[in-house]
């Protein structure tokens, strides 16, 4: 296993159309991480933005890590802009934390806390976040209603 971090220099590439953005690994994941799927990782962009996500194959012959909307902003950067990695595979179990109301809520509702317990990481920290984006506490307690209803109707995230 390689516990030191992986760096690489990329270029910002866009995604098709959309608003998302990638950069290359330029490296084998089942070299490195001894896996051919995904990989969970810690990645640190510029040496200055932190990062958790997966190294992906998205019909690419190689892993890409995507940098979101908000990463880019921290760094100030853009599609087709240059931008320094560091990263290793992020052994953590990633846990969404739940404020004391949103337990509540869940406590009140175990059928939907045992689908959201079924969820992935990503699409629970989606929900979390919200509901925590919420400004005024009528709209927080309104999502959380939502939330549950959204949950049990099966819909994977926001």
């Amino acid at each position: 296993m390689n516990s030191q971090p992986v760096l690489f220099t990329a270029i910002i590439q866009q995604n098709e159309t959309m608003n998302a953005a990638f950069v290359e690994f330029p490296f084998s994941t089942e070299e490195l991480f001894n896996k051919k799927g995904q990989v969970k990782i810690l990645a640190i962009f510029d040496g200055k933005v932190e990062y958790r996500g997966s190294l992906a194959k998205m019909k690419s012959d190689c892993h890409i890590l995507g940098l979101t909307q908000e990463v880019r902003k921290q760094l100030g950067k853009t599609f087709g802009d240059e931008v320094t990695v560091s990263l290793m595979e992020d052994k953590k179990e990633r846990i969404v934390d739940l404020s004391d109301d949103i337990a509540l809520v869940f406590n009140n509702h175990p059928d939907a806390k045992a689908l959201f317990d079924t969820m992935s990481y990503t699409h629970k920290k989606e929900y979390i976040r919200w509901i925590e984006e919420a400004k005024k506490p009528e709209t927080r307690e309104n999502r959380k209603t939502k939330m549950i209803q959204m949950i049990l109707d099966g819909k994977k995230g926001i």
